[in-house]
């Protein structure tokens, strides 16, 4: 009898740890799958611990927004005014709008209550700001940096995100899709054709300078693009640098890279005197016999560019610019 006993109390023991194993593998498994988990990532500023997935976020970098979005991500509060208009987060009233970054609310980042803030771009000015109203957020910042080369760091921008909300697959498929359109683009250019790169804004031509001209610059450094114009001192103005038309006619370029900073917005928002960059461009007296306006050799980039200047934005933008290129083949 007394043997029975033990042998049913050590069975019960069995039965007892195995269910305290189950037990144990459970909350492995849902600590795994669950919010409460963080990890490292360096941005900018140096190392940061970010909870992944965050459980609220505000997006204030112009160059994050596509790629939140595609990826599902909700958002608490974000710079809805400098959103473009195709994006649902615009259509979202639940999203608190921090406003634009000339008439900023940022008070409305205390409302939102974020453990993390992916901030940049137009609105990188304000970290401390941010840093101050929401003291319990990670002020994240991954805009490109001027000492490094623009296409490694929106790859670094995007791979980053991708850790924080569990998404590496769909981070590596849009740098590998940036990457491809980069070769085509590559190889589309003949290494001869002299470009020059250009902002139309209101009606006016303004000139983006090779490297650090807003947006168009950095095309020049990634498909190592023969310059037709190369000027001292060239900005990162949002306009473009002036530069007369009888300046580019005499510059002779073969090819045109053009940002119609205008198309990003609705027709009543557009500044007095704007119209299309083409009509601005190909419609002028003055540049009739320039070899890129005669071949039509002109690659705009995506209407939406100057508010979405996103990893997606420029994997567009040189495939079109491929597409341009071989169809003159």
């Amino acid at each position: 009898m007394v043997s029975t006993r033990l042998q049913l109390s050590a069975l019960a023991g069995v039965v007892a740890l195995a269910l305290a194993g189950c037990g144990s593998s459970d909350s492995d498994s849902a600590q795994a799958d669950g919010a409460d988990t963080t990890i490292e990532v360096e941005d900018n500023n140096g190392k940061q611990t970010v909870d992944s997935p965050p459980e609220s976020v505000v997006a204030t970098d112009n160059r994050t927004f596509q790629t939140l979005s595609d990826w599902g991500v909700e958002l608490s509060g974000g710079a809805v005014s400098l959103m473009s208009d195709d994006l649902d987060y615009t259509k979202d009233e639940s999203i608190l709008d921090l406003g634009n970054h000339r008439e900023p609310d940022l008070e409305k980042v205390v409302e939102a209550k974020p453990d993390l803030i992916i901030n940049g771009q137009r609105f990188a000015q304000f970290h401390d700001d941010l840093a101050k109203l929401a003291p319990e957020a990670v002020v994240l910042e991954l805009d490109p940096r001027d000492d490094e080369d623009f296409d490694d760091e929106l790859r670094r921008q995007t791979t980053v995100l991708g850790e924080i909300f569990g998404k590496q697959d769909e981070a590596k498929k849009l740098v590998d899709d940036f990457d491809a359109s980069i070769d085509r683009a590559k190889s589309a250019y003949d290494g001869d054709d002299k470009a020059m790169g250009l902002i139309t804004s209101a009606g006016d031509i303004g000139y983006a300078a090779p490297s650090v001209g807003r947006t168009v610059g950095p095309v020049f450094d990634i498909l190592d693009l023969a310059p037709a114009l190369e000027v001292e001192d060239g900005t990162e103005d949002h306009q473009g640098d002036d530069v007369s038309v009888e300046a580019i006619a005499k510059s002779n370029p073969d090819l045109m890279i053009v940002l119609d900073r205008d198309a990003s917005f609705a027709p009543e928002k557009r500044d007095e005197g704007s119209a299309p960059a083409a009509e601005v461009l190909e419609d002028s007296e003055a540049l009739k016999d320039v070899p890129a306006i005669k071949d039509e050799k002109i690659v705009y980039f995506p209407e939406d560019t100057y508010l979405n200047e996103s990893i997606q934005t420029y994997t567009e933008f040189f495939n079109d610019f491929a597409e341009k290129l071989e169809d003159q083949k």
